[in-house]
């Protein structure tokens, strides 16, 4: 393990991090076009390498020489790297020399063209800044977490007068006692049910709570105490929420054994019913604790992160271990290049890390460079020692073992799904006559009632099966579009879609004249070749950029859910946007809606149908159920909140706790429209003012 971290002085973490958080905000706001530094000229025609290292040799002459965060730019203004160094000047040195380098080093070399550099005050702000910067540009050359949700906990809520138990995500800003954090929603949920019938703690929301009259059915089912209508004393009921805390906090053994000598003692009083209700309790604890695998007997609390490395992929495995339990594990497939398998984890620690708070042991499959720095920013936010290491023996090295095994059948998992869904794509390029291979493929799918709360989606997939991050949808809001106009919508959604890619492949052209010639030639220095040259969005420069890591902004295919019509109705969008590169294509479900009849539309060809047990017909059904459930689910959500929508929700000056207030006094909405001015003027918390506001919005608007 690593020796105890340097602290900082006493206030002076947060103040670094306020520092990093606003170089941050100065670089994201700021222009990244190069310094304002004249480059020699270069000879004739150089190679891409040398024009390269003379950029970068150029602004190394005035490179600070303290601590800091570089950035390498390219041709188009793109951030290509994001590093930090204890000496910007002699890390940028480096880099001057490729040939000396790695062959993504010198890649990156050969394409970089102007730098910028960011002093700090310390490595640690570095360290910050360097993860700020990356999660927010996420640039082509850095290791990239790509997975950045935040990781459910459980929350006890203290700010009632009975404590709630809750799932959280987020910020931890209310008030209350945080566990986790748990590797899944579903281990939360599943967790929480056993503590509910273990400790008999409320769940609902405080209003719910404010207005019950009798025990609601979490009651009767024995999993709330019902607090909410006098069934348990607060004294009581206190003494569950600290019995939960207990638990959750590693003395579920105490817990237990309290438990089972009030179960011996309700039991010999003959109090059976009593008896029964602690034998249920001990049960559901029983049940969270057998749910915990591999528990550490020796380790309180720690995070273990274990990286392998196979076919140029890698996969960090994260277990969690709290109150000496296993909350679980998360498997993460960082974006990274030929990197080792240290720097993949350095890069990653300190991007997970960045806004999520650390246990007190950090246990590692790996060495990391930054390790000490890390343990540094970390225990100055946590305001106490955190040991970041590799162990060597004993149960941490096991727990590492375990995390590395794990990670190791993880990759091979997303190797063979990535390996089918390549199959896939490639069968559903030739099926519709594609002689590119497909990287990004576009479903575009309506959904309606009658017209109202009309909706158009887009889902998206690619080599690695869903792209859900890049899902759209679009509110139907043309005025002049007739209710039910399914032709029509379509038309809307893909001439958004299309202009707003068009729009942006102009900002490029604008930036560089040889912008969509560039990433063409960099193919070609590398000796490899495109096999569809053609130009517009999606085509020539499109494709060469996906030789990279990067996903593509522009689709190789588009699929429409529909028939001909809706087929003809794309067809008049590209043509009057002139999109080029994109193939187009439909389906149509089969007579009956039979699955495995589908007719599709190409642009080219007669209608036809594929094989019933054509690869390439499951794929497209996959595709098309994903875009209608996408769909679907979009115009359910905006429908519900439509009907739970108030006319009190339209009054300017009227917020959630007013609306309350009219509620309760009156009981709907309606009343309260047709109510007089006297009466809202006597509505508790309702001054003469919002009285007349609320009384003038509905006489105003004719309702009554």
């Amino acid at each position: 393990m690593t020796g105890a971290p340097k602290h900082y002085p006493p206030g002076e973490a947060p103040e670094a991090e306020a520092r990093a958080e606003a170089a941050l905000e100065r670089e994201l706001g700021a222009d990244t076009a190069p310094l304002d530094i004249a480059l020699d000229e270069p000879p004739a025609e150089p190679s891409s390498l040398a024009r390269g290292a003379e950029a970068i040799k150029a602004f190394w002459r005035h490179a600070p020489l303290g601590p800091g965060v570089y950035r390498m730019i390219g041709g188009e203004g793109e951030v290509l790297y994001v590093g930090k160094a204890r000496s910007i000047k002699k890390r940028v040195a480096a880099y001057t020399t490729p040939e000396r380098q790695s062959t993504r080093i010198a890649r990156m070399v050969a394409q970089t063209r102007s730098m910028v550099f960011v002093t700090t005050e310390s490595e640690a702000e570095a360290l910050l800044l360097e993860a700020n910067l990356i999660k927010q540009l996420k640039p082509r050359y850095n290791v990239v977490l790509r997975d950045d949700k935040s990781f459910p906990y459980i929350l006890i809520c203290t700010g009632h007068e009975a404590a709630r138990l809750v799932k959280h995500r987020g910020a931890r800003s209310s008030p209350g006692d945080y566990y986790g954090p748990f590797a899944s929603a579903g281990a939360v949920f599943r967790t929480m049910n056993a503590l509910q019938r273990a400790f008999l703690l409320r769940t609902c929301s405080d209003s719910y709570y404010e207005n019950r009259t009798r025990p609601c059915l979490l009651h009767q089912i024995k999993r709330c105490s019902a607090p909410c209508t006098g069934e348990i004393s607060p004294d009581d009921y206190a003494g569950l929420v600290k019995q939960a805390k207990d638990f959750l906090s590693g003395r579920s053994r105490a817990i237990r054994n309290r438990l089972a000598e009030e179960m011996s003692a309700a039991s010999a009083a003959l109090e059976f019913e009593r008896a029964a209700r602690l034998r249920d309790r001990i049960s559901a604890l029983s049940a969270i604790q057998g749910e915990q695998s591999v528990n550490p007997r020796t380790i309180p609390e720690a995070d273990v992160f274990a990286v392998t490395e196979e076919a140029g992929q890698y996969c960090v495995e994260v277990f969690f271990f709290r109150t000496y339990q296993n909350w679980g594990n998360r498997a993460y497939f960082p974006r990274a290049g030929a990197v080792g398998p240290e720097e993949v984890l350095d890069a990653f620690l300190a991007q997970f890390y960045l806004e999520r708070p650390a246990p007190r042991l950090v246990l590692l499959s790996h060495p990391v460079a930054s390790a000490a720095t890390l343990g540094e920013v970390l225990s100055a936010r946590a305001g106490h020692r955190i040991a970041i290491g590799v162990p060597r023996r004993g149960e941490k090295r096991d727990l590492v073992d375990a995390a590395m095994r794990n990670a190791r059948e993880a990759l091979s998992r997303k190797l063979a799904e990535t390996a089918s869904q390549e199959r896939l794509m490639a069968a559903l390029a030739q099926a519709f006559g594609i002689a590119t291979p497909l990287r990004r493929v576009e479903i575009y799918d309506n959904s309606h009632i009658m017209g109202t709360n009309a909706i158009g989606a887009m889902v998206v997939a690619g080599p690695e099966g869903f792209v859900k991050s890049a899902y759209r949808t679009f509110n139907i809001k043309s005025a002049d579009l007739t209710p039910g106009d399914d032709y029509a919508m379509m038309r809307e959604v893909l001439t958004r879609r299309f202009s707003r890619l068009k729009r942006q492949a102009a900002a490029v052209a604008e930036r560089d004249p040889v912008a969509a010639v560039a990433p063409v030639a960099a193919v070609a220095d590398r000796g490899e070749t495109l096999a569809d040259p053609a130009a517009g969005p999606g085509g020539r420069a499109q494709r060469a950029r996906l030789q990279d890591d990067a996903f593509p902004d522009a689709p190789d295919l588009a699929i429409i859910d529909g028939g001909r019509g809706q087929f003809e109705a794309a067809r008049e969008v590209f043509a009057a946007l002139g999109v080029e590169g994109v193939a187009l294509a439909s389906i149509a479900k089969g007579p009956d809606r039979n699955a495995g009849r589908e007719t599709f539309f190409v642009e080219g060809r007669e209608p036809f149908r594929l094989s019933p047990r054509d690869p390439a017909l499951f794929f497209v059904q996959r595709l098309r159920d994903e875009a209608h459930r996408f769909a679907i689910g979009t115009h359910r959500a905006r429908r519900k909140k439509d009907f739970v929508k108030s006319p009190l929700d339209e009054i300017p000056g009227v917020g959630p706790a007013r609306k309350r207030a009219l509620l309760h006094a009156f009981g709907s909405a309606k009343a309260v429209a047709r109510a007089g001015l006297s009466d809202l003027e006597k509505t508790p918390g309702l001054n003469a003012a919002t009285a007349k506001l609320v009384y003038d919005f509905f006489h105003e608007a004719g309702v009554g």
